[in-house]
């Protein structure tokens, strides 16, 4: 097995250029990094094509078993020194593996929503954080699929993925235009739940115990006309401070978890 020694080596250039959207979309490709995410990314049958690791900088004893389980499923395994690791992670405490992965579909048709769904919808979500946060917020609440609507953020963003810790690939996802995820929920019957601080009907009033479709808006601007229009009902979260909205991310946690409660 060979073992990447040098910063400027060919690997070492291309693993840095697939920070950019631009070639991640060129090549169909992405990078998954940190423990918990390749484990979450080879539990769920990813497409990984390559592993790069540094034992240097593991943190544990369990990352030789994920390794060989990456390379049963496939991957090829290059072994990189301290110095060039370093220099493809993006992580300030990088944890000596860093994956290159094929994009999955995303697609609507995907998603398969039988019986009396939750989903999220979220749209024009501008930080790869808060998106990333919302995914792992949905795997936790169970969320039958997370909807992209009109996407600024790309779900393949390294800080999607690191945000989520993995559950980008646990969490069923699609991505679309907001008229065609109008169109998709109207054509399945899942009635939309939209979030915004200027509804008069608190989130907690809400009947969330049947199908429905949480939506939650970009963070400057809310969600659009299109979606509220499109919406059965809205409801806003209670403000007793000065800020008169929370973060997108956290408002999205506050809203999944009123539902789950009446679900339960």
């Amino acid at each position: 097995m060979e073992t990447i020694t040098s910063t400027s080596n060919q690997r070492v250039k291309h693993l840095v250029r697939l920070r950019s959207r631009r070639h991640r979309d060129a090549e169909g490709r992405f990078l998954i990094e940190g423990y918990r995410e390749l484990t979450r990314a080879v539990d769920a049958g990813i497409d990984i094509e390559e592993v790069g690791f540094c034992p240097s900088l593991f943190l544990g004893s369990n990352e030789p078993a994920l390794l060989s389980a990456a390379e049963a499923a496939g991957a090829n395994l290059v072994e990189f020194s301290d110095e060039p690791f370093r220099k493809v992670s993006y992580r300030d405490r990088p944890e000596g593996l860093v994956a290159v992965a094929r994009q999955f579909a995303t697609g609507l048709d995907r998603l398969r929503v039988d019986g009396e769904p939750l989903l999220l919808v979220v749209e024009s979500i501008e930080k790869p954080g808060n998106l990333g946060t919302m995914l792992r917020t949905a795997d936790a609440t169970g969320v039958d699929a997370v909807i992209v609507a009109d996407p600024t953020t790309d779900p393949f963003n390294p800080n999607v993925v690191r945000a989520s810790i993995g559950c980008l690939f646990s969490v069923p996802l699609g991505v679309a235009s907001t008229d065609e995820t109008i169109r998709w929920l109207d054509a399945r019957g899942i009635p939309l739940v939209a979030t915004t601080p200027f509804a008069d009907r608190l989130h907690w009033r809400a009947d969330y115990s049947g199908s429905c479709a949480i939506a939650v808006g970009s963070e400057q601007y809310g969600l659009s006309d299109d979606m509220l229009d499109a919406s059965a009902e809205r409801v806003r979260i209670p403000m007793h401070g000065s800020a008169d909205s929370l973060n997108a991310a956290m408002a999205a946690g506050v809203v999944l978890y009123e539902a789950v409660r009446q679900r339960q």
